[in-house]
């Protein structure tokens, strides 16, 4: 060891070693970062350690790194997707139970690791306010299956934060779902019988509706593979030379399923350690880091996209959401960010604006009979003094006036360096733009609450009644106005920054109302760029609606821009390929490619020629049609300073 090695060194060397033997992977890569913790393929991320290594901050760090080494050594990733549920409440229960099966398998066999997890459950009872819960259908339901399978497993009892919880609930979990909970015992070292008792306990809890059959097919899926089998040891003798081949094809499909699949499986319980949320917040288990799988047309009809209720929605300017001097703290926090990120960033928005001011660049006129002297030209009059005098005139070079609208999502998968990225990117090409003379709106979109929020209770209130549609309270942020300048809107960006503000995203809606203020803009050119990482998710509309609600009416949205207004819609997409949504789109890797993907995209469109004009001008004042007929139009502030929606005509 190193005499100069600090002790947080020690502990991530140790940590990272521990890992690596738990989850029998010599090269298990383990990073800490800001970012963490998430586990992606062989590369697990868990946040920094804390200045006291033998807290429980440590212990719980601990934890994550088990829980995560765990993982890597008893999941399936391909089995586990095999028997998943359809339902987006029944794959979460379902996805705790696995959870739950790969803990008791590490607690069991050893005392540190059972000590370890218990810190992990004990700060993510607390953060999620399990003591808080008083309405048992905001109660985090998938939490407390696992936490009842966990003592069954183990022996351990709930952490104290959510013991009341726990019991309030237990009654009616066991009354339904008991015998097979108590099933789940013997099968906690197979995971494929494990998967199938969890199926039973979903369908139990009235769930899931697609595994009404679950026994029948469980069976036909047994006696398929069965005959698989025989027929592959029949043809073993045969097909000798080819099945290293397939031995290999195999394999590499089941490790691109489990490098997909790992994020978004292991998110449910790592995301909720994020040190970034506070205790009133509660999991968005579908909406930090989700799996979104392109969504298949089944042929049926789609509802019509509705609101429940949109009295709860908002418009909001940055500074209404915080306090001059926490403005200040937190823009002065982003300045910092920005020393580090801003060269590279910088040189492109450099390039933009040559490129922009290429196309501002004044031309003259010549032999004209009136105007400036040309005095180059005397020369033909010393020759010939009959030769009339040449005049010139300077004139400008056609240049559409253009505003931009950008987007941001602010959902809780954005979180740590997504958004800060985002927001310095903003802020840089705000203030290009503005040297240009291209008027710039800052924008972002996410939800007033996780879960639905004062909607939800609207709706339990009301009787649930069936098929609510959006199902949440919007709200919509405005950065940055089109008319206002860079200096007086500079501190609104460090709103990004602030604990709390992310939470879901309902991109159809929040691409409605930015399309619609920038229809209502005065300029000849109007251009929309969307930065998001992901398809639009929120726990509480999708728990009662189809798993594609959303999707499908954000396609719809984008389609009616793309084909029918002359706004110029592009996408970026950070880590998620959104070129399956929009016609104009890149998806980029890394979040430090984003500042060059904005300004190569605007550098492309104001290169490219203008857009045939056979769109007519009355689109300009007309909303798109799938605004018409619900209350979509942007909210506005109604007497007594209460946010309303109006309501398109």
């Amino acid at each position: 060891m190193s005499q100069k090695e600090t002790p947080g060194e020690i502990f991530k060397r140790a940590l990272t070693g521990a890992a690596r033997s738990l989850a029998e992977q010599p090269d298990l890569e383990v990073v800490f970062s800001g970012d963490g913790p998430s586990l992606v393929g062989n590369r697990a991320i868990l946040p920094h350690p804390p200045r006291e290594l033998s807290g429980p901050e440590a212990t719980r760090i601990r934890g994550l790194a088990d829980q995560m080494a765990l993982r890597v050594a008893l999941h399936d990733a391909a089995t586990h997707a095999k028997a998943k549920p359809a339902s987006v409440e029944g794959a979460q229960v379902y996805d705790a139970l696995e959870q739950a099966r790969i803990e008791a398998v590490g607690a069991n066999a050893l005392a540190g690791v059972k000590a370890n997890l218990a810190a992990v459950w004990e700060h993510t009872a607390q953060r999620k306010g399990m003591n808080h819960v008083v309405d048992p259908a905001a109660a985090p339901v998938a939490d407390v299956v696992a936490l009842i399978v966990r003592e069954r497993l183990t022996g351990s009892a709930p952490p104290a934060a959510a013991k009341a919880l726990v019991e309030s609930m237990r009654a009616e979990i066991e009354a339904k779902a008991g015998a097979d909970l108590d099933r789940l015992t013997d099968a906690v070292s197979d995971q494929k019988a494990f998967a199938r008792i969890a199926r039973a306990v979903v369908r139990d809890l009235f769930m899931s509706d697609d595994l009404s059959d679950a026994p029948d097919q469980d069976a036909e899926d047994d006696q398929n593979e069965q005959g698989e089998a025989e027929a592959s040891n029949e043809g073993e003798g045969e097909g000798e030379e080819q099945s290293p081949q397939s031995d290999a094809s195999d394999d590499g499909e089941t490790s691109q399923r489990e490098s997909e699949s790992a994020e978004s499986q292991v998110s449910d319980m790592e995301d909720d350690e994020s040190s970034e949320l506070t205790e009133d917040e509660q999991e968005m288990t579908d909406g930090d880091r989700p799996a979104r799988p392109d969504i298949k047309d089944t042929g049926r009809p789609e509802p019509a996209y509705k609101i429940f209720t949109a009295e709860h929605d908002e418009v909001v300017s940055a500074e209404e959401l915080c306090e001059p001097e926490e403005l200040t703290r937190l823009r002065a926090y982003l300045d910092q960010q920005l020393a580090s990120l801003s060269n590279v960033v910088s040189r492109l928005a450099n390039r933009l604006q040559r490129k922009l001011l290429a196309q501002q660049n004044r031309s003259w006129s010549f032999d004209l009979e009136e105007g400036l002297l040309d005095v180059a030209r005397l020369t033909r009059v010393i020759v010939d003094p009959t030769a009339p005098l040449s005049f010139k005139m300077e004139q400008d070079t056609e240049f559409r006036d253009t505003v931009v609208g950008l987007l941001i999502d602010n959902s809780g998968s954005m979180r740590g360096r997504p958004i800060m990225v985002a927001a310095v990117c903003a802020d840089i090409l705000a203030r290009t733009l503005e040297r240009c003379a291209v008027k710039t709106e800052i924008l972002g979109f996410t939800t007033r609450a996780w879960k639905g929020g004062t909607s939800r209770d609207d709706w339990l209130k009301a009787g649930k009644p069936a098929s609510p549609g959006r199902l949440n309270d919007l709200r919509h942020i405005v950065y940055k106005s089109a008319d206002a300048p860079w200096r007086r809107a500079r501190k609104n960006l460090g709103l990004m920054m602030r604990e709390g503000l992310l939470k879901e995203n309902i991109d159809g809606e929040a691409l409605m109302w930015a399309h619609q203020r920038l229809i209502g803009r005065s300029e000849q050119r109007k251009i929309l760029m969307v930065i998001s990482d992901g398809a639009p998710v929120d726990d509480s509309t999708l728990s009662v609606n189809s798993g594609h609600y959303l999707e499908r009416h954000l396609r719809r949205v984008i389609a009616e821009i793309e084909g029918k207004s002359p706004v110029e819609l592009i996408a970026i997409g950070i880590g998620h390929d959104v070129t399956r949504y929009y016609r104009r789109a890149v998806t980029i890797v890394d979040v430090e490619q984003l500042g060059g993907a904005i300004t190569e995209q605007l550098a492309a469109l104001f290169e490219e020629e203008p857009r045939a004009a056979t769109r007519a001008s009355a689109a300009l004042l007309q909303p798109l049609p799938s605004m018409q007929g619900g209350p979509a139009a942007a909210p506005s502030r109604a007497a007594g300073g209460r946010r309303v929606r109006e309501t398109v005509a």
